[in-house]
């Protein structure tokens, strides 16, 4: 974005680009709105609308139609004739259902094909006049750090290089303290390599050279890289698939590199008609899966990373995160995202964290990234509750292994749903859900029991606030769970409180002690 852009923005001019306009503009009904964006991209048109504007917004409707646009673009100067068609269609339909939603107008971003093509201002003015849409034709340098921008919204500690490949480009953008750094835009988009004469040698020859040129501005030294975009979703759906993994949550998945590598080459070996089947993608996703191998490869050789995850976020979420005050980046998107399910669905708000303080006891020694997984839990233990007693504990762990969350990989998400399970279940033998409980350690699953038997206990103890009926002592080193009940929490502290006090202190390796008001003052 230009000082003119930034400057538009300021004044609020509707002309400034796609910032010209808050996306929020009433800071009173922020929370309220509903938010539609656009993002035309060289393969695909899609819509997002997120219901709300908090830390970590939901997605209230999402649709994409892969239109092509970009197809050809290399070899003609054009934008492919039936893709303008069908991204015409697209963009009418989303003007229509935005409005529908009462999330018009919508903000709309055209990226490479678009800025690219000789006739890109005449499929704008078309649009402009059959839809009412303006496209906002951003530049490489904007589309990286948009994008790099949308992995910050849900990865606000990510540090390292993203990396989106679209249609006709990729781009490259250095992350780290919650910033955008340095980034640069490339050909590499599958539709380009397509034109490359000459096979898979010239065409290895050219990606490494033009890898290499962005190296010099990005300068990784073998740092984690973050994959956006269609292409790279599928290549890590692929993997999942030859992995047996059994977590098929796209957001955050990580790849190590070697075994990535075998992937590829089991993807390269394989019938991709029927590697498609398997998967559910596209035949025009899959059509461009083979050249974005390639280009993975050569990243892996120019850039030796030492991780390679996975973000579903990119430049849709980037330009919500533009949008956002420093003070609400600065927020962590799992716990927003907690909290506001447990106002929509508790059954008494705002009793997590009254919760959570009730148990703080034992989690004294836990570290941050331990501590803000108790916080998310204690907030989500109550949100299943209208679920059927006999399957609330299986709910629960689906609701928190494959819910679109951010700030939570892919162990966090089952150490989160295995506690919320022990929240309504003493037992987690037997249950299907097993072949997920590998991606944790012995020590890990042992944490997350003692964390769910505690809400367990702590949830029913008491009403409300359990405070007001008592409070925990742990004292690791005897291995003694202390309960010291107040006058009132005496008389709550009924038989089901006891067994499951008892049931605590055990998953603790530890004996239970219960403390009486009256002793207590004696």
């Amino acid at each position: 974005m230009t000082d003119d852009d930034r400057n538009a923005h300021d004044a609020g001019d509707e002309d400034g680009g796609p910032f010209g306009r808050p996306l929020f503009e009433d800071p009173s009904v922020r929370a309220l709105s509903r938010v539609g964006v656009v993002d035309v991209g060289s393969n695909s048109v899609r819509m997002v609308v997120f219901d709300g504007a908090a830390r970590s917004p939901a997605y209230f409707y999402n649709e994409k139609i892969m239109c092509g646009l970009g197809k050809g673009l290399a070899e003609t100067g054009r934008l492919h004739p039936e893709g303008k068609l069908r991204a015409l269609a697209a963009l009418r339909r989303f003007a229509l259902l935005a409005d529908g939603m009462g999330a018009a107008p919508l903000t709309v971003v055209a990226t490479a094909a678009t800025r690219e093509a000789e006739d890109g201002p005449e499929f704008q003015e078309m649009v402009l006049r059959e839809t009412g849409l303006r496209l906002h034709v951003i530049d490489g340098d904007e589309e990286a750090r948009l994008s790099a921008q949308g992995v910050l919204l849900g990865w606000p500690e990510a540090k390292g290089i993203v990396c989106d490949i679209g249609g006709n480009s990729m781009e490259l953008a250095r992350i780290g303290g919650g910033k955008v750094g340095k980034r640069v835009s490339t050909q590499l988009g599958p539709f380009r390599l397509q034109q490359v004469k000459g096979g898979a040698d010239k065409r290895r020859h050219l990606i490494e050279r033009v890898l290499r040129k962005a190296q010099d501005t990005i300068k990784s030294e073998g740092e984690r890289f973050y994959l956006v975009g269609g292409s790279w979703r599928v290549i890590a759906r692929l993997d999942m698939e030859r992995r047996n993994y059994p977590l098929t949550v796209l957001h955050e998945y990580r790849m190590p590199v070697r075994s990535l590598l075998d992937t590829l080459d089991w993807i390269a070996a394989n019938d991709l008609t029927l590697l498609r089947a398997r998967t559910g993608t596209s035949a025009e996703r899959m059509e461009l899966v083979p050249l974005a191998c390639e280009v993975l490869r050569g990243i892996i050789k120019v850039f030796q990373p030492s991780e390679i995850d996975v973000s579903s976020y990119g430049i849709r979420e980037g330009l919500l995160f533009e949008q956002m005050p420093e003070r609400l980046r600065a927020r962590d998107p799992l716990i927003e995202a907690a909290r506001a399910a447990e106002i929509a669905s508790a059954r008494l708000p705002g009793t997590g964290k009254k919760l959570y303080e009730f148990l703080s006891p034992l989690f004294r020694d836990m570290p941050k990234e331990r501590l803000r997984l108790a916080k998310a839990a204690c907030y989500l233990h109550d949100t299943t509750w209208r679920a059927h007693p006999d399957y609330r504990a299986e709910v629960c762990f689906d609701n928190a292994t494959r819910a679109n969350l951010g700030g939570l990989d892919h162990p966090g998400r089952v150490f989160l749903g295995l506690a919320l399970l022990h929240r309504y279940k003493n037992s987690r033998s037997g249950s299907r859900l097993e072949s997920l409980f590998r991606l944790l350690s012995d020590e890990e699953m042992q944490e997350a029991e003692v964390l769910g038997k505690a809400m367990r206990f702590g949830a029913m103890f008491a009403a409300g606030d359990p405070a007001e009926a008592g409070h925990l002592v742990w004292k690791p080193k005897k291995r003694v769970l202390e309960l010291h009940l107040t006058e009132r929490g005496e008389g709550l502290y009924g038989e089901v409180a006891k067994a499951r006090f008892a049931s605590l202190a055990q998953s603790l390796r530890g004996t239970g002690k219960v403390m009486l008001s009256t002793a207590v003052s004696g």
